[in-house]
């Protein structure tokens, strides 16, 4: 996030891909079908994938237009980004190998699964809305909202490969997975921290960040 509030495309894949990405929804999808047929797999994770795109890129442009209206100014915007970051790093990446979690699977989803609860809240959370809301809101111009747009298609293609090869990956990259949320859980914590404590800075409720650059 820039100085001033303005977040560059690599921040805003890294935030897409920790609050979006695939990674905290392969447990859930793996435990959610793994009694299903294989064709009935590859249509869930197709039209949840579809249906997930759908609610993120109309929720975005709701919410960008509700902000819009109120003019909240871009500090208060990303101060509101970093506090999401931050109160979700705790769960979500983690949650999805949670042992505790791992009960008896239900039997096979229906089709009207691929809605809900597949595409929210397991692939689109939250915390994922306001963070596509938030970067768009920021984003000075159209051909940066359109760079925006084509980071989040990016990250839903991503999450449809993941589900699509959810067995094989869960089977021979577990553990890895499970490291890898562990760390990206903490550096979410910390880039949510660093945001708010720049937004702080640009407002002027505090004079300056201690280490920055």
């Amino acid at each position: 996030m820039g100085s001033g509030g303005t977040p560059s495309l690599v921040q805003v894949w890294g935030f897409f891909f920790l609050l979006l990405g695939p990674i905290k929804i392969l447990g859930p999808f793996h435990r959610m079908t793994v009694d299903a047929e294989p064709a009935l797999r590859r249509k869930l994770a197709v039209r949840g994938a579809l249906f997930a795109t759908c609610i993120v890129l109309l929720a975005g442009t709701l919410g960008v237009q509700a902000l819009r209206n109120y003019a909240v100014p871009p500090p208060v915007l990303a101060l509101t980004g970093g506090l999401v970051l931050f109160l979700v790093a705790p769960q979500g990446l983690l949650e999805s190998f949670n042992p505790r979690q791992r009960a008896a699977a239900p039997e096979p989803p229906g089709m009207q699964a691929a809605a809900m609860p597949l595409a929210y809240p397991i692939i689109v959370t939250p915390s994922g809305i306001a963070a596509v809301i938030i970067y768009m809101t920021l984003a000075p111009g159209w051909p940066d909202k359109g760079a925006i747009v084509g980071l989040l298609l990016a990250v839903m293609l991503l999450n449809l490969l993941a589900m699509l090869f959810a067995s094989a990956v869960l089977r021979w990259l577990g553990m890895p997975l499970l490291v890898l949320g562990t760390v990206l859980g903490v550096v979410q914590a910390a880039l949510g921290l660093n945001i708010m404590l720049n937004a702080l800075r640009v407002l002027g409720v505090i004079a300056a960040v201690p280490g920055a650059g």
